[in-house]
């Protein structure tokens, strides 16, 4: 025990060096990969984001705990690593105790605090010191000069007063290393790790010139941080592609947890003794410095229905790089990647771009058939001289059309992941006008036909699935789309056209 002294006696003494926040900030976000073309949920985010923080710091020679405050509340802590620590790093931990009134309490439970309470016969504020006997679980119990008190449940006003903040509490998410430092002085060091509540997407808008058989196509990238902790003037970079994600792999510590204190009394006398009042935590009273709040900032496109070239169109642009096989959108300014918010900045802008629009229907055989309505697809090609020519990532749609001194909404879809000299094929929406319909003439003989309503010509494609047995007679010669039968047909304005389908009558084994 006594040779065991010394260590114990040093390993209590460690000195702490705290670094409150980065010099400078990478962000660099990856899509959720399960999400698919839905809404972004702030209270909801799958994605991730690589974080690289440089901050300066003075480290003591020897032993030495460094913490890093103000890390992402979703940080992955067995992913983070350290560079530019002169000594190495020995251990990390995820610090899980954040500064709330249940922490204080339970941090400074056995010790002495200053309570400050009503006087019921005068009504004056008084102060004694009392020490903290329970808590923070089921309620907080006080020992003082006058007796033992449970707190809140006199009915008037009582708080504790807390001289400073327990050791092991922070205000901010912390990561802490233990480092061994052969000498002291000052580093610089980098510390990168995943984090957890994170997400972007592109957001299209589309102005259609159907005159011209153009459209004008607009995109944001939106990005989101669902972490309590703001990323100010942080290089923003967005990823585009699919990239795999562990779930199961080990993440370490929990994430850090702010408890509320929920306080439960049981008074004696009458319930008109005690005034009715709401259940809160007591306030926390301390020195420390005021706490600058920034709000969320978030850029948002006007209304669909106002014109697009009314949108005021950023001055920055997302760059796109390429990244292996994956696309890589660095926005070429600083922003800051707020907390609890999405931020918007132009991610594309392309001027009369041509397009084919093209009603498409699915045919299967059924019993009772009835009038299918045809999905609206607006068909581009994703090349320069077509006015595109770059990667444009997955996200939704909105199309509006010029009518009169407006732009009109006339419909939304997604747009999917396309590369560079692929079709693009823009659902956005279906339609009453163009309808498909598959009728019985006979055993194992259909007729098809697909009526136009509207005042023009319009192209049908009619993707014709009826399974393993191929189709007879015209049928046979169509080309093939994914496998199937396309059926491509010029249908006249207010016209109707058909195909009849039939497939080999099966042979009696």
């Amino acid at each position: 025990m006594l040779a065991l002294l010394p260590l114990m006696l040093q390993a209590a003494t460690v000195p702490i060096v705290t670094s409150d926040a980065p010099e400078a900030v990478a962000v660099t976000v990856y899509r959720d990969p399960n999400r698919g073309g839905g809404a972004i949920t702030l209270s909801n985010l799958d994605g991730r984001a690589l974080i690289t923080e440089t901050r300066t710091v003075d480290l003591p020679a020897g032993p030495a705990v460094l913490r890093f405050e103000g890390v992402a509340d979703g940080i992955v802590p067995v992913s983070a690593i350290v560079t530019g620590l002169p000594g190495g790093t020995v251990e990390k931990n995820r610090d899980a105790r954040l500064l709330s009134p249940a922490a204080l309490v339970d941090g400074t439970l056995g010790r002495h605090v200053r309570v400050r309470w009503t006087d019921r016969h005068s009504g004056k504020a008084r102060e004694e010191d009392a020490r903290i006997v329970a808590g923070p679980a089921d309620g907080v119990v006080l020992q003082t000069a006058s007796g033992v008190m449970a707190l809140r449940c006199s009915g008037l006003a009582e708080q504790p007063l807390y001289d400073a903040v327990p050791s092991g509490l922070s205000a901010k998410p912390t990561l802490s290393v233990r480092t061994m430092s052969p000498v002291a002085g000052r580093a610089t060091v980098r510390l990168s790790y995943l984090a957890d509540d994170f997400d972007w997407q592109a957001h299209y808008i589309g102005r259609v010139d159907e005159a011209a058989g153009t459209l004008d196509l607009f995109a944001w990238l939106t990005l989101a941080n669902g972490n309590s902790i703001s990323f100010a003037q942080a290089e923003t970079m967005a990823v585009a592609g699919e990239v795999r994600q562990d779930r199961n792999a080990p993440t370490g510590a929990m994430p850090a947890s702010a408890q509320a204190l929920s306080l439960q009394c049981w008074p004696m006398g009458t319930t008109s003794d005690i005034a009715e009042q709401p259940p809160f935590a007591p306030d926390m009273i301390m020195p420390a410095p005021p706490m600058m709040m920034s709000a969320p900032i978030m850029v948002t496109a006007r209304r669909n229905e106002e014109r697009l070239q009314d949108v005021p169109m950023a001055v920055m642009i997302a760059q796109q790089e390429n990244l292996g096989d994956l696309k890589l959108y660095r926005i070429p300014e600083p922003v800051t990647v707020a907390a609890n918010s999405q931020k918007q900045v132009a991610l594309l802008n392309r001027r009369n771009v041509p397009f084919e629009t093209v009603y498409a229907l699915l045919v299967q055989p059924a019993r009772d058939a009835i009038p299918a309505r045809a999905e609206i697809i607006l068909r581009l090609q994703n090349r320069a001289k077509d006015g595109l020519g770059l990667p444009l990532p997955a996200g939704p749609i909105a199309m509006v059309a010029p009518r009169g001194d407006r732009d009109l909404r006339v419909g939304e879809g997604d747009v999917p992941d396309t590369a560079v000299g692929q079709e693009a094929n823009l659902s956005i929406g279906r339609s009453a006008q163009v309808q498909g319909l598959l009728t019985t003439v006979g055993q194992d003989r259909w007729r098809y036909e697909v009526s136009n309503a509207n005042p023009f010509a319009v192209t049908v494609e009619a993707v014709l699935a009826f399974g393993q047995r191929p189709l007879l007679g015209a049928a046979k010669r169509l080309p093939r789309r994914n496998g199937l039968p396309l059926w491509s047909v010029r249908v006249p304005a207010n016209g109707r056209r058909s195909i009849d389908l039939a497939v080999p009558t099966p042979k009696d084994d």
